[in-house]
């Protein structure tokens, strides 16, 4: 049986992809920890000694933070306004490919892509965010009520 499409679905969804990517980082940094002998007792002081992938993915790994508290207020927005725009579904999806990408980039130190990915993401979120917006404003009434 075939599902009918809902934006608001895709939008959760997107909100719970955004997340798992946050981490996606942080699992090449585990591996560069391994790699110098990673010690519980004293997590920050190697960061000096992680190879540079790791650094980078450390890095991608904060950034990721950053951009999903953006992400999910521009998201939440759309569900909240219920914005039933395939737009914001189509946006919603590509930020989490951008995102994707933007650590994939990062850690591999391509810099232009990588800035080309973060473009993509925050430019979703403006997106989301202005449809939000707009969906506001075309519920308020044209003339304030006497």
């Amino acid at each position: 049986m075939m599902q009918s499409f809902s934006v608001s679905a895709t939008l959760l969804y997107a909100i719970a992809a955004a997340a798992a990517l946050v981490y996606l980082p942080f699992l090449v940094v585990a591996l560069g920890r391994v790699q110098v002998g990673y010690n519980p007792a004293t997590p920050r002081a190697l960061f000096d000694k992680l190879p540079d992938y790791a650094k980078r993915a450390t890095w991608a790994h904060q950034n990721s933070f950053e951009s999903f508290s953006l992400f999910t207020a521009a998201a939440l927005m759309a569900y909240v306004t219920k914005v039933d725009n395939f737009l914001a579904a189509q946006v919603a999806i590509a930020y989490v490919v951008a995102r994707f990408f933007f650590s994939v980039f990062y850690i591999l130190n391509v810099p232009v892509l990588r800035s080309l990915m973060f473009g993509i993401g925050t430019t979703g979120i403006i997106i989301l965010m202005g449809l939000s917006l707009k969906q506001v404003n075309l519920s308020l009434p044209l003339v304030p009520p006497n």
